[in-house]
């Protein structure tokens, strides 16, 4: 498997030279594709149609985090060929301000995935039909899925069923995880059943 999708990789190299900017099958044998953002949609287009790739299902967008890097996002779109029983993974890399263009126009599941990006992570996709939020409240302000997001200082809202009305409350984040039990037998300095036989 993992030399038919280092042909494909090339296969693919070969008929985009000036979209693509790296590609790798790695240690886990899945081949990804580094591509120039403002190409997202032709070499999605490609990926759908061409009959020696044929990945018509698209599977998931996401988006990943660098902080420390100048563009500091990466949106990750997973691809799926039911016919060659492959799957492809394309990554573009964006900053805050720059727009990636919006793919819903090759596969409509694009639009709720897209809308989760830029919920979460505050990536914009232009020609997006319905830009909007979708998994946090109205009026949030931020994106969660941020690491620079902070975790304590805001409001969330909830509907009240004392006063029947929705109310906004500071944000209260339990921290019971971080008190450890060091009496009980599965921590702490302790020999557990079975430790003696690591010796």
């Amino acid at each position: 498997m993992t030399q038919a999708l280092k042909d494909l990789g090339e296969y693919i190299a070969s008929a985009l030279t000036q979209e693509l900017l790296g590609q790798e099958v790695n240690r886990c044998g899945e081949l990804s594709l580094t591509v120039r953002t403002n190409a997202v949609v032709k070499v999605l287009t490609f990926l759908r149609d061409d009959p020696g790739c044929l990945f018509k299902q698209l599977v998931d967008v996401c988006g990943v985090d660098w902080p420390a890097r100048e563009q500091r996002f990466d949106v990750v779109y997973h691809l799926l060929s039911m016919k060659h029983n492959q799957r492809i993974r394309v990554k573009v890399a964006t900053d805050e301000e720059t727009a990636v263009p919006s793919v819903t126009g090759i596969f409509s599941s694009a639009g709720w995935f897209e809308r989760e990006v830029w919920d979460m992570y505050g990536v914009l996709f232009s020609d997006h039909p319905d830009l909007r939020r979708i998994l946090t409240d109205y009026g949030f302000e931020g994106h969660p899925l941020r690491k620079d997001f902070p975790l304590t200082g805001y409001v969330e809202m909830r509907y009240d069923d004392e006063t029947k009305r929705v109310v906004y409350e500071p944000v209260k984040l339990t921290q019971d995880f971080r008190s450890f039990d060091f009496l009980s037998p599965w921590e702490g300095p302790g020999l557990l059943p079975g430790d003696e036989k690591a010796n």
